[in-house]
């Protein structure tokens, strides 16, 4: 399915969302955005059958941040630069985190400003050996955002996050593992195999569970101990209600490999 500068695929239970728009290296316009809106609501159309969803961008980047042409006709003090997050950038965010299953980022080059919280996003985050992320929004005289100053601390810590922020530096594939921002790094040309085939294995999992746990971890750092021994309550209530929940016990009991539904 073609959407504006987003292409969507199905792989039986996959979904594979790409950002594509090569001649920019994904820079995400507001144009992009309305497909990437487009392409969740096909996702949600289709909620029962897709199990995981594989985020990544077409050709040689991930997402090089926010498409910036035109920008530099704008007048000093005129322009509103937070506007285009609270329409456009914000909702798509939004929309991820409440997904209603995994998310599988595959980073297969430069993931830059906006397209690094993108990337972030993801809760089991692969990445190209030859791909980086840059927090470039200190180049052009801009704050870093699309909720990367709430993620980055939580994910490396103030000092690192604060670096990145300041510095401008590029934060290689193979640092950014060691640093514990991303999961797994492989060679660029075996990436999207290795995505796809966690994606599968994702997918094949108990989906309401594994909602669930993302609900969990994501809720978990704005919470008490005593809030989140609640939320950890009322997860455990609803997958314990699950059919997959049976087929797990009835799996283990019985030696067997278990067949999860998703129900």
């Amino acid at each position: 399915m073609q959407f504006k500068h987003v292409t969507l695929d199905f792989d039986g239970p996959v979904a594979i969302l790409k950002l594509d728009h090569q001649e920019v290296m994904n820079a995400v316009s507001m144009d992009m955005l309305g497909g990437l809106g487009e392409a969740l609501d096909a996702i949600d159309d289709k909620r029962d059958e897709v199990r995981c969803l594989v985020l990544t961008g077409a050709g040689r980047a991930f997402c090089t941040g926010a498409n910036l042409q035109g920008r530099n006709s704008q007048k000093a003090g005129k322009s509103n630069a937070g506007q285009s997050l609270e329409i456009g950038f914000h909702p798509f965010l939004r929309r991820l985190r409440r997904l209603h299953c995994p998310i599988v980022s595959a980073v297969n080059g430069p993931a830059a400003g906006a397209g690094m919280s993108f990337a972030l996003m993801g809760d089991m985050i692969l990445c190209a050996r030859s791909s980086y992320f840059l927090q470039a929004f200190r180049r052009i005289g801009l704050v870093p955002d699309c909720g990367s100053t709430w993620l980055l601390p939580r994910i490396i810590g103030k000092a690192r996050s604060v670096e990145l922020s300041l510095m401008g530096e590029r934060l290689p594939a193979e640092k950014a593992l060691e640093w514990g921002l991303v999961n797994r790094v492989y060679d660029d040309a075996v990436l999207m195999e290795e995505a796809i085939k966690l994606a599968h294995e994702l997918a094949n999992g108990p989906t309401v569970a594994l909602s669930l746990i993302r609900k969990l971890y994501w809720d978990s750092s704005e919470n008490s101990f005593e809030e989140q021994l609640n939320l950890e309550y009322e997860s455990q209530r609803i997958a314990g209600s699950t059919e997959d929940f049976r087929e797990g016990v009835g799996a283990f009991l019985e030696k067997r490999p278990a067949k999860f539904r998703g129900k």
